[in-house]
């Protein structure tokens, strides 16, 4: 651990080492312009001593874990910042929009109260939530997916209600996830070999799923074995902490629920859907849950169900419920499905799957049509509410032709020209735009593993992109140890969240002015690229890094990605919060504007005292 130096000798040595890099850094920038000028000779010299001169002015960055204090010490070289002190402790699982205190202000219908309800500015907090005491750094995946530090979560309701069903155990100072399920309880593994029967998942065909009310998030921790990476969400409800233990296994999970808005992912997003005894009464509201599943799922995807209604003859009395609703509920069910025009490929025992036909053209003699949804634009979903209406098909250019074009396995398409981009549905991005992005990330990415050279090694598992782009950050960092929550801006200049799908990665949409749909200490690395940029006339930076600290673990790392002048600002702020902070020149040189700062948040847990509000 690096601590502060006291004498004064090391302050001189260190003042005149400054000095020096200063004066270097300040030489070679006159010397670069000169020659780019194109006065001067020998460009690719200055090149190369450029790449070797590290004109930052904090050395200090420490990566590798601790557990005992502090991770490094504080550049102190700007002492003009706000300081920003701990909230209370009440805050230390605090999740802004679904506040459980603020849901119960509004209506139970429809799970309304259990959807985003965000606080006004002046309610907002401006401190730092603290850790729990005793808080770890999680296991590395995949021990992560079996064992979570159990003062990371120290919850132990589900160890009582779900015990029969084997979710999770508790053992001295860990909890255990025997893998278990409702609708398996004696592990994901065989049951998911079960719909494997059915549904292609060996051969890379289905790479990207989506889990509704998920629970602690099994069946998307055991998936990975397949290589297929999962969506999962569940409320913030009597089943305290799930989405939490989900993110601390190191399993893509977000607090959401099927009510009364739109989900906020893409239309033809998802390779499989899958609800496993998730309590969604699907039959309800003329099918509207079914027809925002159909929405998200591509054409020729899967859904699942598994559990109550399917086979109700032989199961209603283990369900305990009355056999008439459960005859009716599969009756619904299977009406709404026809309905969508979806083919049901399998049932057996408590298991049904369907699947979305390829396109439209199968669907056109149907004796019964469904209504279609007016909106022009299928990806306008951020709070715009659910309807009970079917997002039409695009058009196709033959009865045998796939919507949105053939699948490809993974890994093939993570790089290959996704539909979205070769059909020219986003304006202003060919094929060309497209592979010149990947190669600018690759050689972004490569640049980053020089600063951090412990990015690729399993030490960050949760990684967030907050501006995905084209999602190939995502792509170039690409690893069977990590996995990527691709956000896409609801204020971006262009929607190419569905090309991030295609790509066989995930995402949500989300703006940066409120608080994302996560707890607390949830991401081991965030990556910023133009964000505060973006962001620049629509709400308080102060906020936007707030709530990145909010969900950053200890001892995490932050890479932003912007102008030189945002990145001052951002690091005078963050000066107060506790980031070793390092700000280094783009990877062309230092006469190119935009510049990086890489941070890393220290090692710090609650006092058990009452600060902040």
């Amino acid at each position: 651990m690096a601590t502060k130096g006291n004498s004064g000798e090391n302050r001189t040595r260190g003042s005149m080492s400054l000095f020096i890099v200063v004066g270097l850094c300040c030489f070679f920038y006159i010397l670069g312009a000169w020659q780019r000028s194109g006065f001067g000779k020998g460009d690719s010299i200055a090149l190369e001593i450029t790449k070797k001169t590290d004109c930052s002015i904090l050395s200090n960055l420490n990566y590798e874990t601790h557990h005992g204090g502090d991770a490094g010490t504080v550049d102190d070289s700007e002492s003009n910042f706000q300081e920003f002190k701990p909230c209370d402790d009440r805050y230390i699982d605090y999740t802004p929009c679904q506040d459980q205190m603020r849901a119960m202000l509004f209506p139970r219908k429809n799970m309304n109260y259990r959807e985003r309800h965000c606080p006004p500015p002046d309610e907002k907090l401006h401190c730092l939530i603290p850790a729990p005491k005793g808080y770890a750094t999680p296991f590395r995946w995949p021990k992560s997916r079996d064992y979570v530090p159990y003062a990371n979560a120290p919850y132990k309701s589900l160890t009582v209600e779900k015990a029969v069903q084997n979710w999770i155990q508790y053992e001295g100072n860990v909890f255990r996830f025997p893998g278990g399920g409702t609708q398996f309880p004696h592990g994901a593994d065989a049951y998911i070999e079960e719909l494997a029967s059915v549904i292609p998942m060996d051969s890379g065909m289905v790479r990207t799923a989506l889990d509704t009310g998920c629970g602690v998030a099994s069946w998307g921790a055991y998936l990975f074995k397949k290589n297929v990476i999962t969506m999962s969400f569940a409320p913030r409800d009597s089943h305290e902490a799930q989405v939490q233990f989900a993110l601390e296994r190191g399993v893509p999970a977000v607090i959401g629920v099927l009510g009364t808005i739109k989900l906020s992912y893409p239309s033809r997003a998802f390779d499989m859907a899958h609800c496993s005894r998730c309590l969604i009464p699907w039959s309800a509201n003329d099918g509207m849950y079914m027809m925002e599943i159909d929405r998200v799922l591509r054409p020729g995807g899967y859904w699942v169900l598994s559990g109550p209604p399917i086979n109700w003859r032989t199961n209603y009395q283990a369900w305990q419920h009355p056999i008439k609703e459960l005859e009716e509920e599969q009756r619904k069910i299977e009406e709404i499905a026809k309905l969508l025009c979806w083919e049901k490929k399998h049932e057996k025992g408590e298991t049904a799957i369907w699947q979305k036909r390829i396109n439209y053209d199968y669907c056109q003699e149907q004796d019964t049509q469904p209504t279609m949804c007016e909106s022009t634009d299928a990806e306008d979903v951020w709070y715009k509410k659910m309807e009970a209406c079917v997002t039409p098909y695009p058009e196709t250019t033959g009865p045998d032709k796939v919507v949105g074009g053939t699948w490809k396995s993974f890994p093939e398409r993570l790089n290959a020209v996704p539909f979205r981009i070769s059909s020219g549905s986003i304006k202003g991005i060919g094929v060309e735009a497209y592979e010149e992005d990947n190669r600018s990330w690759k050689k972004h990415v490569n640049s980053y593993k020089r600063i951090n050279k412990i990015l690729d090694s399993g030490r960050y598992r949760n990684i967030m992109d907050m501006n995905a782009g084209l999602g190939s950050f995502a792509a170039a960092i690409e690893s069977p140890k990590l996995w990527v929550m691709n956000v896409m801006p609801t204020i971006a200049e262009k929607d190419t969240l569905g090309v991030i799908y295609e790509r066989g990665l995930i995402g949500i949409y989300h703006d940066w002015c409120e608080a994302f749909s996560t707890y607390p200490r949830t991401y081991d690395l965030i990556h910023a690229n133009g964000v505060f940029t973006l962001y620049k006339d629509k709400c308080n930076a102060e906020d936007i890094l707030l709530e990145m600290d909010r969900i950053l673990r200890p001892e995490g790392a932050v890479i932003i990605r912007d102008q030189a002048d945002v990145l001052v600002k951002v690091r005078k702020i963050v000066g107060g919060m506790r980031w070793n902070t390092k700000i280094i020149d783009h990877e062309d040189g230092p006469l190119v504007t935009e510049k990086i700062l890489f941070a890393v948040k220290q090692y710090w847990v609650t006092e058990n005292v009452t600060s902040s509000p």
